[in-house]
């Protein structure tokens, strides 16, 4: 789908600057976008590698565990079913803690080993449970604490204080969290209460 949207976009493009006749200066933006493009992702690279290498390695360290054990008092009510039944604590902690450092690169790959594992557990294999869609909902809109890409991208197009953002990232992305969360649940408990009465009439 996403390929199908790039594809009309490119054609639209194309059929308005013929119609206007800025094919030359469409031609020279593609050529300059794809130069910015990949000065962009060079600049990005290092930022990424640099941070998914420090969580690697808290993750060997056992930094994971102790953090899991931190914040423990806060993710038992966020995800109830995982840390009653033992079921990918660690990785759901490494995810949100990623995702609390803005580093979503190296977050996915624990979020996926976190949804494995949840899965395995599921009884119903074709329905998420309310911590699998509590950790998706998370994983868009968590609470960003040090937004590193962010402010890769900042400085990377010359920002001279890129970690400006920074408070209103914190307000915003905390009243994302809250928001997202509030309704996760509000939806689940409706969600049970339907299947509830359905059986009652059953």
């Amino acid at each position: 789908m996403l390929g199908k949207c790039f594809f009309i976009i490119c054609v639209v493009s194309v059929i308005c600057a013929a119609a206007t006749g800025n094919l030359s200066q469409l031609s020279n933006a593609v050529i300059d976008g794809a130069s910015s493009s990949v000065e962009l992702t060079l600049a990005l690279a290092g930022n990424m590698c640099l941070w998914c290498g420090i969580m690697e390695v808290l993750r060997r360290a056992g930094a994971v565990e102790k953090l899991s054990l931190l914040l423990s008092p806060i993710l038992r009510h966020v995800f109830p079913h995982s840390w009653k039944n033992n079921v990918a604590k660690g990785e759901i902690t490494a995810a949100i803690s990623a995702n609390m450092l803005g580093i979503g690169n190296a977050a996915t790959p624990f979020a996926i080993d976190a949804m494995r594992k949840m899965q395995e557990n599921n009884p119903d294999k074709d329905t998420a449970t309310d911590d699998m869609v509590t950790l998706a909902v998370l994983g868009t809109s968590s609470v960003n604490i040090l937004p590193t890409t962010l402010v890769a991208l900042r400085r990377s197009v010359g920002s001279a204080a890129p970690f400006r953002i920074i408070l209103p990232i914190w307000i915003c992305s905390s009243a994302c969290a809250v928001f997202g969360m509030t309704l996760s649940r509000t939806l689940a408990k409706c969600k049970k209460s339907i299947s509830k009465s359905q059986l009652r009439k059953e």
